[in-house]
């Protein structure tokens, strides 16, 4: 082997991939549902863990036109994020000097699925963490856990 080819391997070695460090930036989606908070918990533990950032993200979703004149379920979903905001707020107040989570919140719009690849993908997430569908019509359709596992792009996490 040349002295060139050495160096070529050993720099190729060193070249950071996605994941390969463990997660450096972990994103959990929560809804306000009981999974999607144990989703946050296990997040947590592991962002804490893992040292990472831990991105807790909620998705608003996109009113069809008629319901859209409904003003009130516009201020529902703020409402749901700002009660998410307040949830996560006096979680992290509880563990704080036991358990250190660095953690930051984001609202990102549509539906649950593509909401959490646009947050995965504007936040350079390492993994993705969601709790289990508690809707039964998803065990045909498919959840949005199947849907983000079959996407491929980054570790899923399905907690119960």
């Amino acid at each position: 082997m040349t002295e060139q080819h050495e160096q070529h391997s050993h720099s190729q070695a060193h070249r950071f991939e996605r994941g390969t460090d463990g997660p450096k930036v972990i994103v959990v989606g929560v809804d306000g549902s009981d999974s999607s908070l144990r989703a946050a918990a296990y997040a947590g533990g592991l962002a804490r863990r893992q040292h990472a950032l831990l991105a807790v993200v909620y998705v608003q979703p996109v009113l069809a036109a008629g319901a859209a004149l409904g003003a009130p379920v516009a201020e529902t979903t703020d409402e749901i994020a700002e009660d998410l905001i307040t949830q996560i707020r006096e979680a992290a107040e509880r563990v704080k000097g036991i358990f250190e989570v660095r953690w930051e919140f984001h609202t990102f719009r549509g539906d649950p699925y593509s909401g959490l690849v646009k947050a995965a993908d504007e936040l350079t997430a390492d993994a993705v963490v969601v709790g289990a569908s508690e809707q039964a019509g998803h065990r045909i359709i498919g959840s949005v856990a199947v849907r983000l596992v079959k996407a491929g792009r980054w570790p899923v996490t399905v907690v119960p």
